[in-house]
């Protein structure tokens, strides 16, 4: 009896789903009283209705009653189907109100970020000043920013908290998704999308520059030029000399400057 009441939780695991999770039900949305296969299902598909006030997203935990995939039955949530006795989910969340077979993911709920996260609890911490869970290799070792994953993604904008993708911290503390990162570098983009500090260690290019600058002598009318710098990587703010190629930081020696007004003295 024991044999015949694990095969049939197990009857179909991994074989229904969408292309988000594999799961056997789906759920009904409260919001808009419809069936779909996941809550990213339900936002994908509300998102692209033709009028804007018509479109909104599903809140997780407002879900109340789920659809079993095996025997179409719908009932309250729930981890095994009150009529066919199907597990369907072999990870489950009544918090979250969330279901996957796929047990490699190493799911786990964080009562911190109060949603449930993926890639094992031993690997990730919390960390209450960023407001997220991040691997364990950044504990200590990351600059934090008050809430920074609970923005948007300066590339993509997709809300960070709950992105389905990796993200990654920057050197100044502000997150963004690792694929958008990885374009960014392609793209030769080393600075900050919010903050415009450099996210990468510059000194070589810094390096070149100076070079460049040494080899190209300005006109007569422009060698005694000045003007006043803000530097994005230390905030120093300076008068130097100006060159067509960039303005050098005294303080930090970076180029990832911008021209600013000169200061303005007290009367």
């Amino acid at each position: 009896m024991e044999g015949s009441a694990n095969e049939r939780l197990d009857f179909g695991k991994m074989g229904y789903g969408c292309k988000h999770y594999r799961r056997r039900c789906q759920i009904r949305a409260p919001c808009c009283n419809e069936i779909y296969p996941c809550r990213h299902c339900h936002n994908e598909a509300t998102s692209m209705l033709s009028n804007p006030s018509d479109r909104h997203e599903l809140v997780r935990y407002d879900v109340k009653q789920v659809v079993c995939s095996v025997c179409d039955t719908e009932q309250p949530v729930a981890r095994v189907c009150t009529n066919c006795g199907v597990s369907m989910g072999e990870y489950f969340c009544d918090i979250c109100k969330f279901y996957d077979d796929d047990t490699t993911k190493e799911q786990f709920h964080c009562n911190d970020c109060g949603i449930c996260r993926i890639g094992g609890r031993d690997k990730f911490y919390h960390c209450k000043k960023c407001g997220s869970c991040y691997s364990n290799g950044l504990r200590d070792n990351h600059l934090c920013v008050e809430n920074s994953m609970r923005h948007h993604c300066p590339i993509c904008y997709e809300f960070l908290f709950d992105s389905l993708k990796d993200t990654t911290v920057m050197k100044c503390g502000h997150t963004m998704h690792c694929e958008c990162y990885n374009e960014m570098m392609k793209r030769d983009k080393y600075c900050c999308p919010i903050c415009s500090k450099s996210v990468i260690d510059m000194s070589k290019t810094w390096k070149r520059i100076d070079e460049e600058i040494e080899a190209t002598v300005m006109p007569e009318d422009y060698r005694c030029k000045k003007v006043w710098i803000l530097c994005n990587d230390c905030n120093d703010t300076t008068e130097v000399y100006f060159h067509i190629i960039g303005q050098k930081c005294n303080h930090c020696n970076s180029y990832n400057t911008r021209t600013i007004a000169p200061p303005v003295l007290p009367q």
